[in-house]
C-alpha cells in the first residue's frame, strides 16, 4: 500500500492498532509520530472514543442462523 505522506501511514497504523492488528514496531513508529503531530493525535483520540462508544453500546445483533435465513430469503426474492 502506497501512502502519500507520513500522516496517512500513521492513520493507517492507528486503525490497525484499534483492531489489534498492528505490529510492535508499527505501534512504536505511530507513538513517535504522535509526539510531534497534533492532527494525528486528534485522529487517534477520535478513534479511541469511537471504539469505546461501540464497545459500551448495548447493540444487539442477529445470530448467524437468523442472518442466514434473511440472506436466503433475499436470494430467493432476487431470483424472481
Amino acid at each position: 500500500m502506497k501512502f502519500k505522506n507520513p500522516c496517512e501511514k500513521a492513520n493507517h497504523i492507528c486503525d490497525k492498532s484499534q483492531y489489534n492488528e498492528a505490529s510492535f514496531w508499527e505501534k512504536v513508529r505511530l507513538n513517535l509520530h504522535l509526539i510531534y503531530c497534533k492532527f494525528c493525535r486528534e485522529y487517534s483520540a477520535n478513534n479511541q472514543k469511537l471504539t469505546k462508544s461501540i464497545k459500551d453500546s448495548k447493540i444487539k445483533t442477529l445470530c448467524n442462523e437468523d442472518k442466514g435465513a434473511i440472506k436466503e430469503k433475499l436470494y430467493q426474492e432476487m431470483k424472481k
